[in-house]
């Protein structure tokens, strides 16, 4: 990504930013109203979650299936049944509600988990008309 010092952003370049990020609002609103109306369509003509494709107006449209499987939690009572504790994952991860409360309780100093708190950030860029348009 370039670097774009300061002073090269001018009022025309945020107001083009905010009329994108509005076009691109409704483009994306537009799509998944499209996007109902071709499962609709599959799922009337082909059946519901099955792989299908139409061939139109020099384009070719496809409903891909994708299947991911994975194992309900009720499977931990069923194994623990079966005796097969192995199969069984075990997550220990520190819960930051307890910690704090602890804190905040004076059961543990902050200073005793120095270094072991984790901070995230993220960017984000808004625009708002100071004008309603």
């Amino acid at each position: 990504m370039a670097k774009v010092n300061h002073s090269t952003i001018t009022a025309e370049m945020i107001e083009r930013y905010y009329e994108c990020n509005k076009q691109k609002k409704e483009i994306e609103k537009q799509m998944e109203e499209l996007k109902e109306r071709f499962h609709l369509y599959f799922d009337k003509s082909f059946g519901t979650d099955e792989k299908a494709e139409i061939i139109m107006g020099g384009y070719k449209l496809q409903r891909q299936v994708r299947i991911s499987e994975r194992y309900s939690d009720e499977t931990v009572h069923k194994l623990e049944a079966l005796s097969m504790n192995e199969l069984i994952k075990t997550v220990r991860k520190p819960d930051d509600a307890k910690i704090k409360a602890a804190i905040q309780l004076n059961l543990i100093k902050e200073e005793d988990l120095e270094g072991c708190l984790v901070t995230n950030s993220s960017l984000a860029i808004s625009v708002k008309p100071l004008t309603p348009k």
